[in-house]
């Protein structure tokens, strides 16, 4: 490690330890950065090695790289990492990786006494079967179903049922990126296929495991309809047929399953019809179910060709590949679990490294020194702690009688962990968090930096539950993979099976015990970039995964005490040159001699400690001060020896360039001279054959003039494109030359039909809709309102309100409704005339007033009795109900800044367009029963709105006032 510190300005220093200023991410950068840029991918922070991609192979290694092998031949070097990982076989395709393989894995790898591996088990952790039914934008769902529609053959896919487009299926499609030009799907399929031979399967293991393949694209494309009594029904069986036959069951009773619920009353079963969304939830949990239980046999089929019959005694290697933490634009439950994960694995690292430097510390007999560290041991308490942590309090709502709800979670997590320092949410955060906290989501400090979790889906993936209806299905199938996966023995336990959340809890209990029995080394992998460049270092993306990874906290930890130790036979071995006593030989003990070498170099006490076998120096100053001597002592006796053999060499080499810059002279000269001549006559012949075609230019076509007239057309043809009409209404067009008027006539007469043809294309389907609503506009305000010409020159916007500033327990209220249209308005009180902030939401029903979590109002369309506005530019509508509907309060008196768009939905939406009046003077509204209010409208001198001294409320603008009275 010492040869490569006198190159540590251009490469970095190997070890971050070593690093002055070691509280710095910003030198942490800097570092990482440099030995980037020379091809040095790997860096220590004591044992722990962080690596950087390059997206490259590294053929060619440096003198600098071979201090990562020392002990190895030089010959025999082996890839990095990073080239043996981009050849194996990953699952999914994701945001940020196409080759994902989206669960854990820890796997023991066994070797004979040759070094060479003769068998292995994998233990898998979470693999992700959301992705079986869902998948975010720009993602995929797992690789192998796009494999077997790419690459199985005719008669396989007839034989499941399966056409090759994967846009037919609704698992396949809703990431938006089926094909993927990174992702060749048919060549994969073959590697899979070899894989298969390889790993022992059957052919009936093949024809099973596509069956249950097959049948999860065929759930997918199961569509449920709602019939008169609000049950789900399937209008068409064909999928239901295709999966009955590749899983072994009857039609009728899955299609049942599907459908209806068997629940047990005492002695008692009872089927009960499911709801739509109910049979959508059994559909996904029987894919998921299926997907994942196969999963887990593929692996045990795996490990059974990998165990080794020999009972001899092995070497073992285990290797930990998990989930790295993750942090998106949006965090469910799945970030949650790895999170968590990556938690207890930094708790483990943080506590090894400790107990390491303290055993060294007392082994060498150097005093210990308490190191100050954050101990995330209270988060993860917060996650798992019995009856008191996230887990528990997610299991407890899961299970507890009564509607529970992502929403009723939230709120329980508020009251039982509100207070812990390490979590918020959006009721408990201060007015700066509360704008980056939605009304949905909760806020943990992680170790490595806050992360924010969206709670909706967490009840539902916690559950995990599978109907036992579909269950006792799926036990009976005649496919002998999923006969092992689902065992009749599972229908007579009756007890509730654990959740996700507790059984990912108790495997990471049981990887920790692995984990301390072994003797770990650490690897921290790092992406440069999102594009997956080589030699590009995007600083924003690496700064946000070394805050993540936990590196600066570790450094932190690792640096408290020594940053530099080595013995003491090395230490002398290449420093006593700087010393008389020491150099050439030291014949005494090792430390005396390095006591008497760092005497003469001048260390100050508090720069060392002498251990009973190493040498321990505290700042790296000291080692590059010492390493700086070393170099320079070096350097002055192999100048002394280069500068006599280099006079030698610059004579001799000085005769010989004179000689040869003479003789290289005389044939450039004459090379450019003949060059020169050749271009002469060419430019001459050229310029007579354009002159005698110029001549010649009116006559036929003929060798005088042939080249000159195509020289002209081209010429002509190559300016055109520059001043080709950009639209109809542009009649500008380049004068063509006489030999050329009937061709330019032919390219504008093509040229003006394709912009016709381009411009009646343009009149997309959302501008006849825009159109529409422009015609209702006009048929409800022309001539009658003021203000209606610039309105009608606005375009009309969707909606007014996102769905993100509706109130959640609003939108549970109208669930049942899909919202059209939002704006906000102002509602003024139909008795005191005060001014309130509301949201008016229209749906296909109903139009709703709504005031943060409540309704106010709710009207139907079907008792709509009318609409009212003024002639005048004001934005007051006022919608009128049947005093005789006793549901209703009275009218709707509101004051919105779009009232023509508004109206306009509004009645599109009804459907009732003669309801509307546009009034003049003044307006009558209904206040309760018996008792009317008049509104006034007239001009005023300027903008305001105020309640006049007899009690009446005055809505006054540029050329108009409001006035509402009541009677």
């Amino acid at each position: 490690m010492e040869s490569t510190l006198t190159a540590r300005d251009k490469v970095g220093v190997q070890d971050f330890v070593l690093l002055d200023a070691y509280t710095s991410e910003s030198a942490f950068l800097d570092n990482l950065r440099k030995r980037f840029s020379e091809n040095l991918i790997y860096t220590y922070i004591g044992t722990l090695l962080v690596s950087v991609n390059p997206y490259q192979e590294l053929g060619i290694y440096t003198v600098s790289q071979m201090e990562l092998y020392q002990g190895v031949n030089f010959f025999e070097l082996p890839p990095h990492l990073y080239a043996i990982a981009d050849n194996a076989f990953g699952n999914a395709q994701t945001l940020r990786n196409d080759n994902s393989s989206r669960f854990g894995k820890y796997m023991d790898i066994q070797f004979d006494y040759k070094g060479i591996p003769v068998g292995g088990h994998i233990i898998s952790y979470l693999i992700e079967k959301s992705r079986v039914v869902y998948q975010n934008q720009g993602e995929r769902n797992f690789h192998i179903f796009y494999q077997l529609l790419e690459g199985g053959d005719e008669k396989l896919l007839a034989y499941l049922g399966l056409e090759r487009d994967p846009q037919l299926y609704k698992y396949l499609s809703q990431g938006h990126c089926a094909k993927e030009s990174s992702i060749n799907d048919k060549n994969d399929w073959k590697t899979v296929s070899s894989a298969f031979s390889v790993i022992d399967f059957t052919e009936d293991d093949l024809e099973n495991l596509f069956g249950i393949l097959a049948s999860v694209l065929h759930l997918g494309n199961i569509c449920f309809e709602e019939n008169h009594q609000g049950c789900a029904t399937v209008p068409d069986a064909h999928e239901i047929k295709w999966i009955a036959k590749l899983l072994g069951v009857h039609p009728s009773i899955l299609l049942e399953a599907l459908t209806h619920r068997k629940i047990e009353a005492k002695n008692e079963e009872v089927i009960c019809p499911l709801t739509l969304e109910l049979s959508v939830y059994a559909r996904d949990a029987m894919a998921k179910a299926v997907y994942g239980r196969t999963f887990t046999w593929l692996v045990n089929k795996i490990n059974s060709s990998l165990a080794n019959k020999d009972l001899t005694k092995k070497t073992v290697i285990g290797l930990l590949d998990i989930y790295g933490f993750e942090v998106f634009d949006k965090n469910g439950f799945e970030q949650f679990c790895i999170n968590y994960c990556n938690e207890k694995l930094q708790q483990l690292l943080i506590e090894r490294t400790l107990k390491a430097e303290q055993a060294e510390y007392e082994m060498e007999g150097i005093e210990w020194e308490p190191i100050q560290y954050f101990n995330n041991k209270i988060i993860c308490d917060l996650v798992e702690e019995r009856h008191k942590g996230i887990i528990s309090i997610l299991d407890e709502e899961c299970i507890r009688p009564g509607p529970a709800t992502d929403l009723s979670f939230l709120e329980k997590l508020e009251e039982k962990v509100g207070k812990h320092a390490h979590f918020q949410t959006r009721k408990l955060a201060g007015p700066k968090g509360r704008k980056r906290i939605g009304w949905m989501e909760f806020r943990l400090f992680h170790y490595a930096g806050e992360v924010t979790y969206c709670t909706k889906g967490f009840l539902e993936k916690n559950n995990d539950l599978l109907y036992r209806h579909l269950k006792e299905v799926l036990c009976r199938s005649k496919n002998r993979i999923l006969k092992e996966c689902f065992l009749v023995a599972e229908l007579e336990n009756r007890r509730r099976p654990p959740t996700v959340g507790t059984q990912f809890k108790n495997s990471l209990s049981s990887l920790l015990e692995i984990l301390i029995s072994k003797e770990p080394s650490y690897i921290r992998c790092i992406k440069p970039n999102e594009r997956k460049e080589p030699r590009k270092f995007d600083d924003l993306l690496i700064r946000h995964q070394i805050k993540y990874l936990g590196l600066m906290e570790h450094l932190r930890v690792r640096r408290a005490g020594f940053a530099y130790r080595r013995k003491y036979e090395h230490f002398l071995q290449r420093y006593k040159s700087l010393c008389p006593d020491t150099w050439p030989h030291w014949h005494g003990p090792p430390a005396e001699g390095v006591a008497r070498l760092i005497q003469y170099i001048g260390y100050t006490p508090e720069e060392y400690k002498l251990g009973r076998t190493k040498i321990f120096i505290r700042f790296p100053r000291t080692l590059f001060a010492t390493e700086d001597a070393f170099e320079f002592s070096k350097h002055q006796l192999v100048a002394r020896i280069q500068a006599t053999y280099k006079a030698c060499l610059e004579r001799r080499a000085y005769v010989r360039k004179r000689h040869a810059a003479i003789r290289l002279e005389a044939h450039w000269r004459g090379a450019l001279a003949r060059k020169l001549a050749k271009r002469r006559k060419w430019a001459v012949r050229t310029v007579r054959k354009f002159i005698k075609g110029f001549i010649n230019r009116n006559k036929p076509l003929c060798p005088d003039n042939e080249e000159f007239i195509v020289f002209v057309r081209k010429n002509y043809i190559l300016n055109l494109r520059y001043h080709v009409p950009k639209n109809v209404l542009d009649k500008s067009w380049l004068r063509p030359p006489g030999i050329l008027e009937n061709a330019s006539d032919l390219l504008r007469k093509m040229c003006t039909r394709n912009l016709v043809r381009k411009y009646c294309r343009g009149i997309t389907a959302e501008r006849k809709a825009l159109m529409e609503q422009k015609v209702v506009t006009s048929e409800l305000f022309r001539g009658k309102k003021e203000g209606y010409a610039e309105a009608l020159n606005q375009p009309f916007a969707h909606s007014r309100i996102d769905e993100g500033d509706i109130n959640p327990k609003v939108l549970q209220l109208i669930s049942h409704e899909k919202i059209q249209y939002g704006i906000p308005v102002i509602k003024y009180d139909r008795k005191g005339f005060r001014a309130r902030q509301r949201q008016l939401l229209l749906t296909q029903k109903a139009a709703y007033v709504v005031e943060l979590a409540k309704i106010k109002q709710k009207i139907v369309y079907s008792t709509l009795k009318g609409v009212s506005t003024s002639s005048l530019s004001d934005g007051i509508l006022v919608i009128h109900v049947s005093p005789e509907d006793n549901k209703q309060k009275g009218d709707a008196v509101l004051q919105c800044e779009h009232v023509f768009e508004a109206v306009t939905k509004l009645i599109m939406l009804a459907k009732r367009g003669n309801i509307v009046s546009v009034v003049q003077g003044s307006l009558q509204f209904y206040i309760s029963p018996g008792k009317e209010g008049t509104i006034v409208f007239d001009t005023g001198p300027e903008e305001q709105i105020y309640k006049a001294k007899n009690g009446q409320l005055t809505v006054a603008g540029l050329g108009l006032s409001t006035v509402l009275t009541g009677k």
